[in-house]
């Protein structure tokens, strides 16, 4: 059992397994709580980690992420779960300081060693991120998952949301779209070689690296575009706001094998939740193809950073993400149509 394919013990991969954002909004809205007077960010605005302010230089970050396998390999799978989830403290302009690892292990259908493997490629890049492993917990269940809470710190001036895009800024993503199409066709072994490759590649990254040059630049709004796809993630930047945004889909970057995948059918799941519960904000949605549709709500794992940034620095970051071998590309731009996104 110790050779088993991990993506055949479940029936969704990475973060394509997240309850679709319609349930998740029909599940929490209008749910409140007790104000804290040192609680910065919440649940209520679907930002990527929780902030609770300690004093006046120190932030408390906290964030969890877990998912089934997306990939085949236990030791890959451990990394991809681990840099998934340390993206949203990074996502948050915070450094992390700790993780604990959550285990849900079917003992009927792999061997122990596969958890061993796994721990071992989570232990790798918490090593690469310089943050300790302090705990755990671990229960038995019909179908593997694994992933990590983080821990970290930001100073409370400095913490970056989802939801502060200015008019006139522009939209850049550090890492290439097409993780859950590749991944579906994995599990459907229609997937090449050359685009596994690129997939995994892109999941294992990072984005501390990214994060770090975007915290030397006057930025206010970033979040990781994961679950929800490119389009459900910059739905949440421009929700209850004056703006909107324009993705210019022929500057994206996607990954090698993306549109073939497609065509074949590679849909995930997740990807027409997202089109369900999201399409309505795209202004120009019915006269796109369906292989843009599927691209922009395709549901990401270990995605890049998706941030604003005013025009003026935008080729300067550009140039320090790509001598820091961060393949980051303009998106589009924050515009004056009020709470929608127009494709370009």
């Amino acid at each position: 059992m110790d050779d088993i394919k991990l993506t055949t013990l479940t029936k969704f991969s990475g973060c394509g397994a997240k309850l679709g954002p319609g349930l998740l909004d029909k599940a929490l809205c209008g749910l409140t709580q007790p104000i804290f007077p040192n609680l910065m960010v919440d649940f209520t605005t679907s930002d990527d980690a929780g902030v609770y302010k300690i004093n006046d230089e120190q932030a408390l970050v906290n964030t969890l992420d877990f998912f089934p396998p997306i990939v085949d390999d236990p030791y890959a799978f451990g990394q991809i779960a681990t840099a998934n989830a340390l993206s949203d403290v990074y996502a948050m302009g915070a450094t992390p300081i700790t993780a604990m690892s959550i285990v849900g292990f079917p003992l009927d259908k792999a061997d122990i060693s596969v958890l061993r493997k796994i721990t071992e490629g989570c232990l790798d890049k918490l090593k690469e991120a310089n943050v300790p492993l302090v705990g755990g917990h671990s229960i038995q269940d019909s179908e593997l998952k694994f992933g990590v809470s983080v821990s970290g710190l930001v100073h409370p001036d400095k913490v970056l949301v989802n939801n502060k895009p200015e008019l006139g800024e522009v939209v850049i993503l550090t890492k290439p779209i097409g993780t859950g199409t590749i991944n579906t066709a994995l599990k459907k072994g229609w997937a090449s070689q050359e685009s596994i490759n690129a997939s995994m590649e892109s999941m294992v990254k990072l984005n501390k690296y990214a994060s770090e040059i975007i915290q030397s630049y006057p930025v206010k709004c970033c979040t990781d575009v994961t679950g929800f796809g490119l389009v459900g993630h910059s739905c949440e930047m421009i929700l209850d706001s004056e703006v909107g945004l324009t993705i210019d889909f022929k500057s994206l970057k996607l990954l090698p094998g993306v549109n073939d995948s497609i065509e074949k059918g590679a849909i995930p799941g997740g990807t027409r939740k997202n089109l369900e519960f999201r399409g309505s904000f795209v202004e120009n949605l019915e006269t796109l193809s369906d292989n843009i549709k599927y691209t922009l709500f395709d549901p990401q794992t270990s995605g890049g950073l998706l941030f604003t940034i005013k025009p003026e620095f935008v080729d300067q970051i550009l140039e320090e993400m790509e001598s820091n071998n961060i393949d980051a590309f303009i998106v589009g731009e924050v515009t004056d149509n009020k709470e929608t996104i127009i494709i370009k």
